[in-house]
């Protein structure tokens, strides 16, 4: 086997991201359904279980910022060229809008008919700016059918923060002489995202509660982080030369405990199933169950993305030919559309069905749920979702054709490949990854078809 054959992807698809992406929009459904019929607020071990289903949202930004920084973490290793912002924004927005416009059209007819013809309403929801109202005619994270949306302006800011990040972190990483050097100065200054996120924690509550604040970037970068941190070791293990170096045994070891690393999560994930980390409820009350939550989070979502982000791209052990599996691509290319719909599909169904309501079943409301939800992602994955993502592609062959000076920036030092990102909610709430096309929330991921190389985005 060759030396370069076991080292992680600098582009192409990695299947296993699909399956992890699958799993974080199922766990954001799960918690929703669970809500809706009250399994979540049962004196159970699994009805705790069942409200730490918003942990999928830690996942979605941490596939974000793995698939989102990947070629600027490329340039900084190498000494390359950042890639073109402005390309990079055109891609972010022609993954993310058409299906999310689509989404609040309907989920605003439907279920707040009485606020449509307010244009302020049209304006926010419609340009991603709705969790900034200080005064908003909903209540909680948003009106019926769209509470999950809130988000999505996370990861937007997170796309147009990015790019200033990454200069910043370019700034400080280029006074490294080589890509050791390099790349270590970048993980040191990703480390002061974390912190950001814990003082803003901290200024959400004191010197006097800020609900507000709960909605905002600044919250969530402790979770974009580790994914970025991860780029940046994806970018350092192919600069180094020879076979047993310190990295590049590092994410042969963390790939090959992909087992290890899913028991510490579970691990993290019973934990945050506590009263130490608050009601079960999404939001936060208090300060430390606030804080204990975030960081088990985070927990959660580095070392559920870890070993298939440090692995070689394929599917690498029992966990990975699971999660890579046909069944769970799949799943990962439509859990964008899992993650828009699933609660319109929640408040259509309880209303035609009476499932899911309170009171009522949880598993017959989780198997409706999931069925239509899936339903109606897999048609607007093919209705909406690959139209769009085919038009950025027609812009971008024509730009391609068009002689340019030193190139646009995009491709270069990793390469080829080109950013995308996880909510996307994420893909990608879902975001996801760096191939040719896009990214959740979430951010937010799919791959078209076996003929092209594979393209990953996150919510």
């Amino acid at each position: 086997m060759d030396a370069r054959d076991d080292l992680p992807p600098l582009r192409g698809h990695q299947n296993p991201l699909d399956g992890i992406r699958a799993l974080a929009a199922f766990g954001v459904l799960v918690l929703h359904v669970a809500g809706a019929t009250g399994a979540a607020y049962q004196d159970s071990l699994f009805s705790w279980l069942l409200s730490r289903g918003d942990a999928g949202v830690a996942v979605f930004f941490t596939l974000s910022g793995l698939l989102l920084y990947r070629p600027w973490a490329v340039a900084l290793v190498y000494g390359g060229p950042a890639p073109a912002t402005r390309d990079y924004l055109w891609r972010r927005a022609l993954r993310v809008l058409p299906a999310y416009w689509v989404a609040i059209v309907v989920g605003l007819l439907l279920f707040s008919p009485e606020h449509v013809r307010s244009v302020g309403t049209w304006v926010q929801w419609l340009l991603l700016v709705q969790i900034y109202n200080p005064d908003p005619w909903w209540t909680g994270t948003g009106p019926e059918g769209l509470y999950q949306m809130w988000t999505l302006p996370v990861e937007a800011a997170f796309y147009l923060a990015l790019p200033l990040i990454a200069l910043v972190v370019a700034a400080v990483a280029a006074r490294g002489d080589d890509p050791a050097r390099r790349a270590g100065r970048a993980l040191w200054t990703l480390t002061a995202l974390f912190a950001i996120s814990l003082v803003f924690v901290f200024f959400t509550f004191y010197p006097e509660w800020r609900p507000d604040f709960g909605l905002y970037l600044p919250r969530y970068l402790i979770w974009f982080a580790p994914g970025m941190m991860l780029a940046v070791l994806v970018a350092w293990a192919n600069a180094e030369t020879g076979v047993y170096t310190p990295i590049r045994r590092l994410c042969r070891t963390v790939a090959s405990s992909a087992g290890l690393c899913w028991a510490v999560a579970a691990i993290a994930y019973l934990v945050a199933s506590t009263e130490l980390t608050g009601s079960r409820s999404v939001g936060f009350d208090a300060f430390w169950p606030a804080m204990f939550r975030t960081v088990l989070y985070t927990v959660i979502a580095l070392f559920v993305v870890a070993p298939f982000a440090l692995g070689p791209g394929g599917e690498q052990g029992p966990l990975g030919r699971v999660v890579g599996g046909p069944v769970m691509r799949f799943l990962g290319r439509i859990s964008y559309g899992v993650f828009l719909w699933h609660t319109i599909v929640i408040a259509l169904a309880s209303r035609w069905l009476d499932v899911p309501r309170p009171g009522g079943g949880f598993w017959p409301a989780l198997v409706v749920v999931t069925a239509l939800s899936v339903a109606v992602a897999t048609a607007c994955y093919y209705g909406i979702e690959r139209p769009a993502r085919r038009l950025g592609r027609r812009r971008r062959a024509v730009a391609d054709r068009e002689p340019q000076a030193g190139g646009d920036g995009d491709e270069g030092h990793d390469g080829g490949q080109r950013e995308e990102g996880g909510h996307e909610v994420g893909d990608d709430l879902t975001g996801a990854a760096p191939q040719q096309g896009e990214g959740e929330h979430a951010d937010a991921g799919e791959q078209e078809s076996p003929g092209r190389e594979g393209q990953q985005t996150a919510h």
